[in-house]
């Protein structure tokens, strides 16, 4: 027992000095982490194995970090099954080059555009070869409209030596190959106008016959000429002129599109022959095979295939189908989209979105040590 002197000391010394506590840690918020679909082609988005990288990829990566976000990436079949998801509340975000319309705009948000990107049309490039320079020579039209000519040349050959191969067989001998033959050279050279002089009927009906075929060839013979002239004329302009000098003209053509994006709305809309491909490679097989007269698609996505295969013989089109912006999808209603435009912006303020884009190309550039242009708009 303590004396009470000692209890007395040591309750003054307790009232003095407090006593130890026990820090006890706060309470922390579990972060939740975004389920971020990744849908779109070259360059904006690359896949190798299980690691993503391109000019989406690294936007968004920025956009982040800027909001302390956590992510992962799930790879999507296509842009529309990844908007699809987004609307079904599948995902949080879908970053890729997914072009901000008013149909989509009814079922998710978008943040601000990042990118500005045409919408073009990507066409064989080859060189006309010599049998695509004679191959109108042999099409159906130019062989009926001759074939049809020396059918007549041909029956009034026939006439003409019916008539005289009794009476005048030094002209036209009684041997019927040999006789035809110089009744149709007869006729010839009366419908061209030559009029050689070695050849001329002598009965009335061999002048009766001729008499007729004069008249008939001044009224027809200009025409027939002209139309045969016609169809030769164009079906060369058809080889040697550019096949797309209009977006218009893309109008009943087989053009293949990536199902699921704009570029199949456009191509419907300008009643072009839709040819279902789920990616640009499967799109491009079918302009290669010879299926698909065009593939239409984005101009950076193209220029991007060009530009990673230069041995293709393909070219893009002079002709601009659309111009749309790029940008992020959210569910509607989301609170991330107040957040994520206000970093953005301050990525284009600073110039840090324009980096980022330059060197995505100038890296891709200089690993192949080429040149290519790719058009950047904000």
């Amino acid at each position: 027992m303590f004396s009470k002197p000692a209890f007395v000391l040591t309750l003054c010394v307790s009232l003095i000095i407090p006593s130890p506590t026990i820090a006890q840690p706060e309470p922390t918020e579990d972060k939740i982490t975004l389920k971020v679909g990744v849908a779109g082609s070259p360059p904006f988005v690359n896949q190798t194995n299980d690691i993503f990288k391109g000019i989406s990829v690294e936007i968004w990566q920025e956009l982040a970090e800027a909001e302390q976000l956590d992510y992962e990436l799930i790879r999507q079949p296509g842009v529309k099954a990844g908007i699809d998801r987004v609307a079904n509340g599948e995902l949080d975000v879908l970053i890729g080059p997914v072009s901000i319309t008013a149909d989509r705009f009814e079922r998710v948000t978008f943040t601000q555009p990042y990118f500005t990107a045409n919408i073009g049309l990507l066409i064989s490039g080859e060189n006309p070869t010599v049998w695509s320079r004679i191959r109108p020579l042999f099409r159906l039209a130019v062989i009926s409209s001759v074939g049809g000519l020396f059918l007549v040349l041909f029956i009034v050959g026939n006439l003409i030596w019916f008539a005289e191969h009794r009476r005048n067989d030094q002209q036209f001998p009684k041997e019927y190959v040999r006789g035809v033959g110089s009744g149709m050279w007869f006729a010839l050279v009366t419908l061209t106008t030559v009029g050689y002089g070695d050849k001329a009927p002598v009965t009335k009906t061999g002048k009766a016959i001729t008499s007729l075929w004069m008249l008939i060839t001044m009224v027809a013979a200009s025409s027939l000429t002209a139309g045969i002239a016609t169809v030769l004329t164009l079906l060369l302009s058809k080889e040697t002129v550019e096949p797309f000098a209009k977006v218009e003209d893309i109008k009943n053509k087989q053009i293949a599109i990536i199902t699921g994006t704009t570029g199949e709305q456009w191509a419907k809309s300008y009643q072009a022959r839709l040819l279902q491909s789920s990616g640009l490679e499967e799109a491009i097989y079918r302009l290669k095979s010879g299926q698909a007269k065009g593939v239409l698609f984005d101009v950076p996505a193209l220029k991007y295939y060009l530009y990673q295969h230069p041995e293709v013989p393909f070219q893009l089109a002079n002709i601009s189908v659309a111009v749309e912006d790029y940008g992020f999808v959210l569910p509607l209603e989301s609170e991330l989209v107040n957040d994520i435009n206000v970093s953005l912006i301050e990525l284009k303020e600073s110039g840090r979105l324009k980096e980022i884009i330059e060197r995505e190309i100038q890296g891709k550039k200089q690993t192949d040590n080429q040149v290519t242009q790719l058009k950047i708009g904000f």
